[in-house]
């Protein structure tokens, strides 16, 4: 058998030196090309790191019976014992049927709304008033739950604009803000008129992207204005609403905790407390347990995980470029 000559294993290992040695230098070129981006980019990572990634070692205390004086890692480990205590309690499934039926009706009557109204907006012949009416809209996303709240107990409180003019008409008074049977129709309008016209910007946008030759050609053929937002504005942003939707489902178990935070009274708290405002009711103002209250907001934070999964796996099954990975 011949063997290589020794100068043959010299040069291979020295071909691979000068293959990383030009590897590090072309690092180092695009580097230093793009440094300004990256110096840019730099307090987003920070942002990221310093407010979202490191809070997130405070989860430990949900494994643990923890308490002030020993500190996070100093207390003695719980394992799940916390998490046992909230599914067996009497508060898991009212907590939890709260936060997924509120959840349902805000995507069953919320998702679409933006849609529609950006459909509508699009087809507006005028643009001034297509203008007009998008600044409107968005204009209540800018405006903090508690001044909406404070519009909702003027129009629908028993001394309110509504029950004024019903009382006046009628001889009664209906109880909007106090009463189950309305809290679940106040809770879903009242977000729908705040993030209608929010939410429709990004449908606006994704509707310039389809060719306007598409709706002439389907004019020619005689196709009517619902025909063309049916079968071709709706499949030409197919895709970010699949994208929307998937987002839309991770956020589905926070049900708006500032929402539910000024409007929840003790005549509506059986249908309005939701595991949000459950986690902060046992972690702050009750018994200050930070160990269970984090241990349920942990496992809302996982629900709301596999959620996210399944949406994203039936997107890629409906179509291929629809889910996010």
């Amino acid at each position: 058998m011949i063997e290589p000559p020794a100068n043959h294993a010299v040069s291979k290992t020295g071909m691979r030196e000068t293959s990383a040695a030009a590897t590090r230098r072309r690092l180092w070129d695009k580097t230093r090309r793009y440094a300004p981006l990256y110096l840019l980019f730099l307090p987003v990572l920070a942002y990221y790191l310093i407010f979202q990634y490191a809070p997130m070692t405070g989860v430990i205390i949900a494994f643990k019976k923890y308490n002030f004086l020993d500190g996070i890692f100093g207390s003695p480990w719980a394992g799940f014992s916390h998490f046992e205590r909230f599914i067996m309690s009497g508060d898991f499934w009212i907590v939890f049927r709260n936060t997924l039926i509120l959840a349902f009706y805000r995507t069953l009557f919320g998702f679409p709304a933006p849609i529609l109204f950006a459909l509508l907006l699009y087809e507006m012949r005028f643009a001034r008033w297509r203008r007009f009416f998008q600044t409107v809209s968005y204009l209540p996303h800018f405006v903090s739950w508690v001044v909406v709240y404070a519009l909702l107990y003027n129009f629908f409180s028993e001394s309110g604009l509504i029950n004024t003019l019903l009382k006046s008409s009628f001889g009664y008074t209906l109880p909007f803000l106090s009463s189950t049977d309305f809290f679940r129709t106040m809770f879903v309008g009242s977000a729908i008129w705040k993030e209608i016209g929010w939410n429709a910007i990004i449908f606006l946008a994704a509707l310039t992207r389809v060719d306007p030759e598409l709706y002439e050609a389907a004019a020619i053929d005689g196709a009517n204005r619902w025909r063309r937002i049916w079968h071709i504005s709706l499949p030409g942003i197919r895709s970010i609403i699949s994208i929307m939707f998937i987002l839309s489902i991770g956020s589905l178990m926070s049900v708006s905790f500032e929402q539910i935070l000024v409007m929840i009274n003790p005549q509506v708290a059986s249908v309005a407390e939701v595991i949000d405002y459950y986690v902060y009711r046992v972690g702050l103002l009750d018994t200050g347990n930070y160990s269970y209250a984090t241990a349920v907001g942990l496992f809302r934070s996982v629900i709301a995980l596999l959620l996210v999964l399944i949406a994203n796996a039936l997107a890629k099954k409906i179509d291929e470029e629809g889910g996010i990975w």
